[in-house]
């Protein structure tokens, strides 16, 4: 037994020294730790039930629902011009006006001439009841009755006649002022006071006119419908005008004409969308988008178009995990697809951050 002492103290000393170097150092364990992959930031959405409409998107150009020139039904020097451009007026308004002082004494000649004829045509009717007494006793011949009446025939005339002056001459003077048929918008004035316009010449064009107004209360926005999609719209069928000025606005408006034919040089079809201007915020002349409903599905399961990878599959965030699942798509509007397969309402989607992951990366949700 004494001779077994000093072998098993050996042994105990060997075992001391051995304990230590079992145990993992600090060390160890964090370089374990720096070994695991990092969780990925990333960006989650629930799917979520919805409508999601089809859209159809052209490009076109804002026009004023209406637009009309200006001018005088005869020519004349113009005398004032009561508006600017870019001033608003009112149904009626006087905008411009020609020089009437010749008109005036037109009309005064012409009224003159009247009074003459209607003295000539008083003094025809008695002579012709006179002579119908006469003609009824036999008291005068059938040529004196003939001259008799035809005297009157030409008194009639002639004061028809010189009544149709008058009103000519009236006419004149009043379209000589110029007014708006309708509120809207003077877009230009196209003339200056002393010009002497006269629209009965050749080459007087629309554009001629004293001054153009336009009708901004409404916006009209042509577009040109290739023939695939020209089946899908149609008139009274709600659309979307989406302008940018600084800051993106959604207008709602309406199909308002489809044409039947295509153009011959680009074979698309016309299509206008009819916008009500609510607060004038609409400009003719710039450039807007036009959103066409083509078919919706209601309750549909939606989620972000930026979470579908490939066109066939999402990242799910479970458990702090991704996991990869494959999807089956079907209509889509401008930022939503819907999901016809491969998900459930609820499921959270990646939306941001899904670039490089894999089945099982790490993930955390960024708050």
């Amino acid at each position: 037994m004494k001779s077994l002492r000093p072998a098993v103290l050996v042994l105990l000393v060997f075992a001391a020294a051995a304990l230590p170097a079992c145990k993992p150092s600090a060390k160890t364990a964090d370089a374990q730790a720096a070994a695991a992959p990092s969780a990925t930031a990333v960006s989650a959405v629930a799917a979520s039930r919805q409508t999601v409409s089809e859209k159809l998107t052209y490009t076109g150009t804002l026009e004023a629902w209406r637009e009309i020139s200006i001018a005088p039904e005869s020519g004349g020097k113009i005398a004032r011009i009561l508006v600017e451009e870019g001033q608003r007026v009112a149904a009626g308004q006087l905008l411009a006006e020609l020089d009437t002082e010749t008109v005036r004494l037109q009309l005064a000649q012409a009224e003159a001439g009247q009074a003459v004829a209607q003295a000539n045509l008083q003094n025809a009717v008695r002579t012709k009841e006179r002579m119908d007494r006469l003609m009824a006793q036999k008291a005068v011949s059938d040529q004196q009755y003939d001259q008799a009446k035809l005297g009157f025939d030409a008194a009639q005339a002639q004061a028809a006649q010189a009544a149709a002056g008058v009103n000519m001459a009236r006419h004149v003077l009043e379209t000589a002022a110029m007014k708006a048929p309708w509120a809207g918008l003077v877009a230009s004035k196209n003339a200056q006071v002393g010009d002497v316009i006269n629209p009965m010449m050749g080459g007087y064009g629309a554009a001629a006119g004293v001054v153009t107004l336009v009708d901004d209360s409404r916006i009209k926005v042509v577009v040109e419908v290739t023939p695939s999609d020209i089946g899908r719209l149609q008139k009274g069928r709600p659309a979307v005008l989406r302008v940018s000025n600084g800051e993106t606005a959604e207008y709602a408006g309406t199909i308002s004409v489809v044409n039947v034919s295509a153009d011959p040089l680009s074979k698309k079809f016309r299509v206008e969308v009819n916008v009500p201007n609510i607060g004038w915020k609409l400009r003719p002349g710039v450039f807007g988008t036009v959103l066409f409903d083509v078919q919706s599905h209601q309750n549909a399961l939606a989620v972000p178009q930026k979470a579908i990878l490939e066109n066939t599959y999402v990242f799910l965030a479970e458990n702090g995990k991704a996991v990869k699942r494959p999807v089956t798509l079907g209509l889509k509007n401008t930022t939503m697809i819907e999901v016809l397969d491969g998900l459930k309402e609820g499921d959270l989607v990646i939306v941001e951050g899904a670039f490089g992951l894999i089945e099982g990366s790490p993930v955390e949700i960024k708050k």
